[in-house]
């Protein structure tokens, strides 16, 4: 496996550029994946820059070897960090960063977790339900299935994977698995497969995978605490760059720069100006190209967002 097929990166000029990267700067890549980004910041540094990447899978780490030596040779020094991005300002703390001057976030899911059927990621394989970025704690898909009450199941379908058809879905998942525990992806295809209209049913299939992961690997949670971490990192002047892929994550990256909270709630002095940590860059959303959407479809969803520390 290369970097390459590992993940293909997303936007990565528009991100990079974003980060508008001081060449003795410190920077932070708090997804690492396939290293398409990580090495591209590393590039752009010289002698006294620092980049930390962070990647709680495992399988990321095959993919420190390919960065650029020459970077390196220049005298910017790179750090990876097998963590949850959850964990950023203790990182930083344990490495004697007080603040940095930029962090890049991709949270879209990379390419070689769908595309590897003993993850459980994907719909197209018979695998274990398995869905756990870091497969070495926490609790599995297949465990979410078969012990949460059918209310928490129905919750979690419509909150993460905005399906209408939620409490339907909950209750036929119950009705399974009273007649043997739901084990493999197939199974549970077979649980809830009658409920999806066959012109939807792909689209709707991967909203329910989408949901059963999110909540599997607790990033609704993870993704705050990461961004609260970084808005007391992030020196004035810094960058915030996030590309985000689906509404959930995007409101709260869009809350937190606008107003300085997961909440938005925009809070005003005494002269009624808004008080935000963060100016925005782009206050448009910046999308894929054609050209991108063409060699990259699983593009079409992102959208990038960036803001700049007051």
């Amino acid at each position: 496996m290369t970097a390459e097929t590992y993940h293909v990166p997303v936007l990565l000029g528009e991100s990079i550029d974003g980060l508008d990267i001081k060449p003795a700067g410190t920077y932070v890549d708090v997804t690492f994946g396939g290293g398409g980004h990580s090495r591209e910041i590393l590039s752009r540094l010289s002698a006294g820059g620092r980049l930390f990447s962070f990647d709680q899978d495992a399988d990321a780490e095959q993919n420190i070897s390919p960065l650029p030596a020459s970077s390196q040779g220049k005298g910017a020094t790179f750090q990876f960090v097998r963590s949850n991005f959850r964990y950023l300002k203790n990182w930083m703390r344990y490495y004697g960063v007080e603040h940095i001057d930029g962090l890049l976030a991709d949270l879209g899911v990379s390419s070689h977790h769908f595309d590897d059927a003993e993850r459980g990621f994907s719909f197209r394989f018979d695998a274990p339900l398995d869905m756990r970025m870091n497969k070495r704690a926490g609790r599995t898909a297949a465990d979410i299935v078969n012990e949460e009450s059918e209310k928490r199941l129905a919750d979690i379908f419509f909150l993460y994977g905005e399906l209408k058809n939620a409490r339907r879905i909950a209750a036929a998942i119950c009705k399974a698995r009273q007649q043997q525990r739901i084990e493999t992806t197939q199974q549970f295809l077979q649980a809830v497969e009658p409920l999806f209209n066959r012109e939807r049913e792909k689209k709707d299939m991967a909203k329910l995978f989408q949901a059963l992961r999110i909540e599997v690997n607790r990033e609704m949670e993870a993704l705050r605490d990461m961004l609260k971490a970084a808005t007391e990192l992030i020196r004035p002047g810094g960058r915030l760059v996030v590309i985000t892929y689906h509404s959930l994550e995007d409101r709260i990256v869009k809350n937190v720069m606008k107003a300085g909270n997961v909440e938005g709630k925009v809070e005003q002095d005494f002269f009624g100006r808004v008080e935000t940590p963060f100016r925005l860059i782009n206050n448009k959303v910046i999308t894929p190209t054609d050209d991108e959407l063409i060699q990259n479809p699983r593009s079409r969803s992102a959208k990038l967002r960036i803001a700049e520390k007051k």
